[in-house]
């Protein structure tokens, strides 16, 4: 069953987000990482949208969603999804989130616990506040992440094409890898091409990003932390908050890198299927 594409007015831009409505009923909402959109979440949706009504968001400044000059603080994206879920009549629902988002979900459960049946975070980012000399090093972040090397701009499509077959989240360029690429880029005028993703985005999430705290108190949401062995959170220091905080915690390790979703989907969506299901309230 292939998704449906929508657009929401809300109060302060306009959200484009894809839907699987088969057989489920039960809300499940996909949260992507930064600089992706909401079609990275098809072969995980395809698999579980019998027993899931499934919604996944492009965020703003994503994909085919509104790109403001400012507004991109957690705040801002956690009222996006909330003013979502009450369009949809969600009172509450299964929460997953990657990378930047992956933070993004406990800031929100520990704010709104009534909001999560459960939470599943991928590799998340930065999880505690880092200090405020990080900073200086964005410039040279913006260069080396893999999910900032596509945003271009590239003199024609050829050459983005070719820079996304070297980034880790399309090693293999399978078919799903290949349609998330092209539909992630825009061309710019006079044949140049880049991601649709935009530089203010980028810059305010991050700073966002080093200054707010993931995990400060005690949240009891049932939690899946997905930990690719290729992942940034491979050190049990880097591990040892969400182990501290979330006391309902599994940990569920999968091989590939930070896009498990991506490079290894079939490991990947059986652990998060496995934990979905475990968690079902119908």
């Amino acid at each position: 069953m292939e998704s449906t594409r929508h657009t929401l007015k809300l109060r302060s831009i306009t959200l484009s987000y894809l839907e699987w409505k088969g057989k489920g009923q039960e809300p499940l909402l996909l949260l992507h990482g930064l600089g992706d959109h909401a079609l990275v979440w098809s072969d995980l949706a395809d698999l579980l949208k019998d027993d899931f009504h499934i919604i996944a968001p492009d965020m703003r400044g994503h994909g085919e969603s509104d790109k403001p000059h400012k507004g991109y603080t957690f705040d801002h994206a956690i009222d996006d999804l909330e003013q979502l879920m009450d369009h949809l009549q969600w009172s509450s629902a299964h929460i997953v989130g990657h990378s930047w988002t992956g933070k993004l979900a406990p800031i929100w459960a520990r704010k709104q616990s009534g909001r999560f049946r459960s939470m599943v975070l991928i590799d998340p980012i930065f999880i505690v506040k880092m200090p405020a000399l990080m900073k200086l090093s964005f410039p040279i972040l913006y260069r080396v992440l893999d999910s900032l090397k596509g945003m271009g701009p590239f003199a024609n499509y050829e050459e983005a094409e070719a820079k996304a077959r070297q980034l880790r989240q399309y090693e293999g360029w399978s078919e799903l890898q290949q349609k998330v690429f092209r539909q992630g880029l825009e061309e710019k005028g006079e044949g140049r091409w880049g991601s649709k993703f935009v530089i203010p985005a980028r810059n305010q999430i991050f700073e966002d990003v080093m200054k707010v705290a993931g995990l400060t108190e005690e949240i009891t949401v049932p939690t899946l932390f997905v930990q690719p062995e290729k992942g940034v959170n491979r050190a049990e220091f880097l591990v040892k908050p969400y182990k501290k905080y979330l006391k309902n915690l599994t940990i569920a390790n999968v091989p590939g890198n930070h896009w498990p979703h991506l490079v290894e989907p079939l490991h990947f969506n059986a652990a998060v299927r496995d934990f979905l299901q475990s968690h079902r309230e119908s």
